[in-house]
C-alpha cells in the first residue's frame, strides 16, 4: 500500500509541481484546495487574487492532469477570523503577518485534520523549506533556493506538525520548478506569483480597515520624538514602524514612523537614526531545534520576512517570553511581526515581537 499524502493545492505553479514531485516519488497523492471566500479582482494588476474560483479550477485541472484525487473544502469562516485578527492588530498599533497565521491555523491546522480523516500519513505544501529528523527532534531548515526560502513563515510549526509534513520543493529552485511545469505543460506553468496578502486588494489595507472597523478609526496627533505636535493624521492604524510616505509633513530631511501609541491615537515620527534599536521582547515562543530555553542562546535573528538575519543573543525572560539583544542595532523593529531565530540553516524557534525594549518616546 502506498504512503498517502494530502497536499494543499492553491492553483499556483509551486503547489502544482510539488504535487507532481510527490506522484513521481511514489506517494498516493490527494489534492486539496482551500476555498476561502475570495473571488475579487485586483484593479492594480487586473488579476484575481489567490484562492479564487479561477485558482480552484486551475488546481483541479492540474490534479486531473496528474491523475490524483482532488477535493475543495470551505474554510471561509476560519479565514474570516484571520482577516479580523489582521485588522485588529493594526488597531492595536501593531503590524501583522497574516501568512504565518494562515499557515498555523489552516495549512497545518485544518489541512492536517482533513488528512487524518482520510487516514493519510503526511500533509504537504509548496513551501520552499525542508524538514529533517535529528535523533528525537524534527528540524525545520531553509530551502536551498535562498531567494525563495520560506522557513521564516513556518516558525510556528510544532514537532507533531513537522513529523507529518513534507516539503517537496525544499531541494529545488524556483527556476527548476518553472521548467518542470513547462516540460509537463501544466495549466499553471506561466502563472504569475500571487501577491503577498491575498485578501488585500490593490495593495491597500486601509480600505479593508475602513470596511470592517471604520467606526473605531479617528484622526489624531502627529508628534516628533520630543513630544512636539507636528500636525494630525487620519488614524493610527494606517501607519507602521519605518513608514516614510504619507506622513503629511515636510521637515527638510527624511522622517519615518518610529512609534505608534493606539491608546492616545498618536503617531511619532523621527529620523532614520531613531529607528535603530538593539533589543526587543517577544512572546508566544515556539522552539523547534530545542525543547526549551534554559540559558542564553546565540542565533541569527530575522525581524521580518525580507530582513537579513542578524547576530543576536536570546535570553530567557518570563514563561513563553524572551529578550533578544542584537550585536548591532537593527532598523525598524516592529511589534506584531515575527522574530525567527536561526542556527545557520536551521530554525531554532521564533515568536511575536511585543515591543522594543530600548527607548520609548
Amino acid at each position: 500500500m502506498k504512503t498517502k499524502v494530502v497536499i494543499a493545492m492553491s492553483g499556483g505553479v509551486d503547489s502544482s509541481v510539488a504535487a507532481h514531485l510527490l506522484v513521481e516519488q511514489g506517494y498516493e497523492v490527494v489534492g486539496l484546495f482551500m476555498r476561502l471566500g475570495i473571488d475579487k479582482l485586483d484593479t492594480a494588476t487586473r488579476t484575481k487574487v489567490c484562492c479564487s474560483l479561477e485558482d480552484a479550477n486551475d488546481a483541479r485541472n492540474v490534479a486531473d492532469q496528474l491523475g490524483i484525487q482532488f477535493h475543495v473544502l470551505n474554510f471561509k469562516d476560519a479565514f474570516e477570523r484571520i482577516i479580523d485578527t489582521f485588522c485588529t492588530e493594526y488597531l492595536r498599533g501593531r503590524t501583522p503577518n497574516p501568512c504565518i497565521l494562515c499557515n498555523q491555523e489552516l495549512k497545518f491546522g485544518k489541512l492536517l485534520d482533513f488528512a487524518r480523516m482520510l487516514n493519510a500519513d503526511f500533509i504537504a505544501t509548496g513551501h520552499y523549506a525542508k524538514v529533517e529528523r535529528l535523533k528525537d527532534r524534527y528540524l525545520l531548515k531553509k530551502g536551498i533556493d535562498a531567494r525563495k526560502d520560506q522557513s521564516y513563515v513556518l516558525f510556528s510549526l510544532t514537532q507533531d506538525q513537522l513529523s507529518k509534513t513534507l516539503f517537496p520543493l525544499g531541494m529545488v529552485t524556483k527556476e527548476s520548478v518553472r521548467q518542470v511545469a513547462r516540460d509537463l505543460n501544466l495549466k499553471t506553468k506561466d502563472k504569475p506569483e500571487s501577491q503577498d496578502i491575498c485578501f488585500v486588494l490593490d495593495n491597500n489595507y486601509h480600505t479593508l480597515l475602513y470596511e470592517r472597523f471604520g467606526d473605531r478609526i479617528t484622526t489624531g496627533l502627529l508628534k516628533d520624538t520630543d513630544g512636539n505636535i507636528l500636525g494630525r493624521h487620519p488614524g493610527s492604524p494606517f501607519f507602521t514602524i519605518g513608514q516614510r510616505k504619507g506622513l503629511g509633513v515636510a521637515l527638510g530631511t527624511p522622517r519615518y514612523v518610529v512609534d505608534i501609541n493606539p491608546r492616545e491615537n498618536t503617531v511619532v515620527i523621527g529620523t532614520d537614526a531613531e529607528l535603530m534599536e538593539d533589543e526587543l521582547v517577544a512572546s508566544a515562543i515556539n522552539w523547534i531545534s530545542i525543547d526549551k530555553l534554559d540559558a542564553p542562546l546565540n542565533v541569527q535573528a530575522k525581524i521580518r520576512y525580507n530582513h537579513v538575519a542578524a547576530d543576536a543573543t536570546v535570553y530567557p525572560y518570563k514563561p513563553d517570553i524572551v529578550r533578544v539583544v542584537f550585536k548591532e542595532p537593527q532598523r525598524a523593529i516592529t511589534p506584531g511581526q515575527a522574530v525567527v531565530f536561526y542556527d545557520n540553516d536551521a530554525v531554532a524557534g521564533g515568536g511575536w515581537i511585543e515591543r522594543k525594549s530600548g527607548k520609548t518616546f
